[in-house]
């Protein structure tokens, strides 16, 4: 039997130019977490965790590797790991950190199944590599930044573009739509992200007031733990509701379709749970008829996607780009699967010394 020798995690900021912009702050560099996964074949299997701020990169690093020091010695596959962490954890209800710990470990436990088995991560998982269809995320929110940043976006031959607007008032998320639109012309689809910033009456009536826009979808308009709020938005307005980033596993998912949310599913792998947690969440969001997209991490969520029933866009912003031996690579529009054994990523070690915390 194939065993875990050894987990480590190390913390970087790895550089971002430019910066990701949010309502709720800038994010001037990455936080990740790189984990390395060793199992009793010598087989090391890569994984990164994003964190948003600098302020529990420590902490996630620690947790990483006390979490995966108890399955030192236990099997490898990843079914049996990803069980025997939540199990540990079950009293605390795994969310957040927690959840993110587990999903990193998951994550590399697939990658060095796969390393092992000579295949890459979605001929693993049943796939061929093939191009995933992408649309390109901004960073930007300021409007002649969004110009500017769209223009060099649009050169991947992008169909769909996001933009994060809430900054402001609605004449100020008028004006970021339209330097998007500027930027890429009349036919491309554009979407929002408001970033759960808006009460409820305000989202409906900002939405109302986009609709002339015919955005393809508008995400997390409130909190995302307001499953009812999102619903009392989605009966309000004509627009597409896109929920999914925030889910921590798939019980909330389900409350949220249950409830009536949302029309999109956008899973993130680090809070659904890793690869084991988007492989169970996917046939539930088909189920219920809602697409489903990626949020972040675009190097394995390409692979799930290429397996995932009702898969519909990946989301092409790539944080760990500045501590990867090979980022991700878009061609016409779609994110391009690897051909080689794992999931793709594989550090280069020189900048990662560089910016290692």
């Amino acid at each position: 039997m194939r065993t875990i020798r050894s987990v480590v995690a190390r913390p970087v900021l790895a550089p971002l130019d430019p910066p990701v912009q949010t309502a709720a702050g800038e994010v001037p560099a990455a936080p990740l977490v790189l984990i390395d996964v060793t199992t009793s074949d010598d087989v090391v299997g890569h994984a990164y965790l994003f964190c948003y701020t600098p302020t529990v990169l420590a902490a996630l690093t620690s947790l990483v590797e006390e979490m995966g020091a108890t399955v030192v010695g236990t099997s490898a596959a990843p079914v049996a790991v990803e069980a025997a962490l939540r199990g540990r954890m079950r009293l605390l209800r795994p969310q957040g950190l927690v959840t993110m710990a587990i999903s990193g470990i998951d994550m590399a436990c697939w990658d060095a199944l796969a390393r092992n088995a000579g295949l890459s991560l979605v001929r693993l998982l049943g796939g061929e590599p093939r191009p995933v269809r992408s649309y390109g995320s901004l960073r930007s929110m300021a409007p002649d930044a969004v110009r500017r940043e769209a223009t060099e976006l649009a050169a991947f031959g992008f169909g769909a573009y996001k933009v994060k607007v809430g900054a402001a008032g609605l004449d100020r998320d008028r004006e970021v739509l339209h330097a998007l639109r500027d930027a890429v012309g009349p036919v491309a689809d554009l979407a929002v992200d408001y970033n759960q910033t808006l009460p409820v009456p305000e989202a409906v009536r900002r939405i109302r007031a986009l609709s002339e826009e015919n955005l393809l979808w508008v995400e997390e308009p409130t909190r995302a733990d307001d499953a009812a709020g999102h619903a009392r938005i989605r009966d309000a307005v004509p627009t597409p509701i896109q929920l999914g980033e925030s889910w921590w596993g798939v019980d909330e998912m389900t409350a949220s379709i249950t409830a009536g949310a949302g029309d999109h599913a956008m899973l993130d792998v680090a809070r659904i749970g890793g690869v084991t947690g988007w492989l169970r969440a996917a046939p539930v969001a088909h189920a219920a008829g809602l697409p489903v997209s990626s949020h972040l991490w675009p190097e394995v969520s390409a692979a799930l996607l290429a397996v995932s029933p009702g898969a519909f866009l990946l989301e092409y912003l790539d944080v760990a780009a500045g501590v990867l031996r090979e980022p991700v690579r878009v061609v016409d529009g779609a994110v391009v699967i690897p051909g080689g054994p794992g999931s793709g990523v594989a550090w280069d070690e020189d900048a990662v010394d560089r910016h290692r915390v």
